[in-house]
């Protein structure tokens, strides 16, 4: 896996150097853009506003527009000489607990290791967080922009997610009532949430729509014709109460039967 960025860990006057490694990635299955009257792929071309001309990717540099029309070119060895050391130090603000960021605010996940020599500190500054159960909050500048982050410790290592700004989040675009509910309506909720309780084991959860695309991609090519899925639709319950029983009936049927302990069979005595 290639290196996503080199840098280090600032950690009080500990400096731990470390590499950056993105930790997601795109398995959607992507379509291209066909004309419809003869399956003929759909190209974009870049072209010049000034002459018309199409412009190849060696030709095209970054322009900053300052005013109508007037640009400021900048190039990446220029982004790169305004960078001191300290923006390309994750350096670490402050501890906090995880559940006082709001999901909101993630955006990028990367997985850190280290480099040459940061192997002990990077472990140390690891198990001391898992101990405290604190997260570190950072800032270090990726790309072009300084990113906000979070550095969070895990049995198998460190991670990162960058988080987005304060400025980036949208507000509930309405608003709406919060009826009031009754307590037995909240304890019936709480009984359904204890019954469907289990550990998040990501393996457990695949793609299933991901897999019908597959096979429609499938039939396609061999010349099936496309059978629509059947829609498995639940009963309807209007009584929230009733629904609430029902749900909590049906978690339990799903999950499996408990193994009767086994007897155990008393020590025969030597005569």
């Amino acid at each position: 896996m290639a290196i996503t960025q080199k840098g280090a860990i600032s950690f009080g006057l500990v400096y731990i150097p470390v590499n950056l490694y993105t930790a997601t990635q795109d398995s959607d299955i992507s379509f291209n853009q066909l004309h419809k009257a003869d399956k003929s792929r759909i190209r974009y071309k870049k072209v010049c506003g000034h002459c018309g001309k199409e412009v190849e990717a060696k030709d095209i540099i970054r322009g900053f527009e300052y005013a109508k029309d007037q640009y400021v070119t900048i190039s990446d060895e220029e982004l790169e000489k305004i960078k001191t050391e300290k923006d390309r130090t994750i350096t670490i603000l402050s501890f906090t607990s995880l559940d006082e960021i709001s999901p909101v605010y993630y955006d990028r996940a990367y997985h850190v290791a280290p480099q040459k020599g940061g192997g002990k500190a990077l472990e140390l500054l690891r198990q001391a967080m898992m101990k405290a159960q604190k997260v570190a909050l950072g800032k270090t500048v990726l790309g072009n922009s300084e990113k906000l982050l979070v550095l969070i410790p895990r049995e198998d290592g460190m991670l990162i997610q960058t988080l987005l700004y304060q400025d980036d989040i949208k507000e509930i675009p309405v608003e709406y009532d919060k009826p009031k509910v009754t307590d037995e309506e909240l304890s019936m909720a709480q009984t359904l949430i204890k019954s469907m309780e289990s550990p998040f084991e990501p393996e457990k959860y695949k793609d299933e729509f991901r897999e019908k695309l597959k096979s429609l991609i499938s039939d396609k090519i061999a010349g099936k014709q496309v059978v629509a899925a059947k829609e498995e639709k639940p009963g309807v319950i209007l009584d929230l109460m009733e629904a609430l029983k029902a749900s909590v009936k049906s978690a339990n049927d799903k999950k499996p039967a408990k193994k009767p302990a086994r007897k155990r069979t008393p020590a025969r005595k030597e005569a």
